[in-house]
């Protein structure tokens, strides 16, 4: 178990912690609004991710684009080790804007993968790969004419939960949870040692202990 002099690297927290465990922590330091309420499900066979905002904001048009995909692609190709493409879309279904194309080049630049507040396609595809994938849902339509990327690493919004690049994010079945860089370390610990205890409370329940009982005794449910 780490203490509180340990490093809780993305490897450890990626083992033990959770999107909901995360939530947690962040209510009690009086966070309480860092986890969109819109449904962001897996869409890929890969259930949970932890790693860095890699932030896009997209915005839909209908005229011809005279420089297609640019943004998309730079921002794309600008990723590093253990960023998660966070696509700000505006819960937009207009278009598939994410696919296996861009899920592939941005897994060469080091991204291990992506969430979408609005549409993906080649979905077949991108669970092949492994590559994993939180939107809202398919269009099978491509973006180009249809929506754009206007802007990269800036702090984007997602059902009005503010992603900052370089903001820790959590993904799982459960939803998003993004950790204001400001607060990190204070969050992880105490999310860590939260889920440590839950643990300890867990095994009590488990061996025959009430859960008032145990409430009562660990002040952990």
């Amino acid at each position: 178990m780490a203490t509180k002099t340990t490093k809780i690297t993305l490897a450890m927290m990626r083992q033990s912690l959770y999107s909901a465990v995360v939530a947690d922590a962040l209510d009690a330091m009086g966070f309480t609004h860092q986890s969109p309420r819109v449904q962001l499900p897996p869409m890929t066979g890969v259930d949970k991710i932890v790693g860095r905002c890699k932030t896009t904001l997209w915005t839909d048009m209908a005229h011809v684009d005279p420089k297609p995909y640019e943004l998309e692609l730079i921002a794309v190709d600008s990723c590093k080790p253990d960023d998660i493409m966070i696509a700000a879309a505006g819960g937009s279904m207009r278009s598939g804007i994410w696919g296996e194309l861009l899920s592939t080049a941005a897994r060469n630049s080091g991204c291990i993968g992506t969430i979408v507040d609005g549409a993906v396609r080649d979905v077949s595809k991108m669970t092949a790969m492994g590559f994993a994938c939180f939107a809202r849902g398919t269009c099978i339509y491509d973006s180009q004419n249809r929506q754009r990327v206007i802007d990269i690493d800036v702090p984007v919004e997602i059902d009005g939960v503010r992603f900052g690049p370089g903001d820790l994010v959590f993904a799982d079945t459960d939803g998003v949870v993004v950790v204001p860089k400001q607060v990190e370390k204070e969050a992880v610990q105490r999310a860590w040692e939260k889920v440590h205890a839950e643990n300890v409370t867990r095994d009590a329940i488990k061996a025959g202990m009430k859960a008032t009982a145990a409430y009562r005794k660990y002040g952990v449910l």
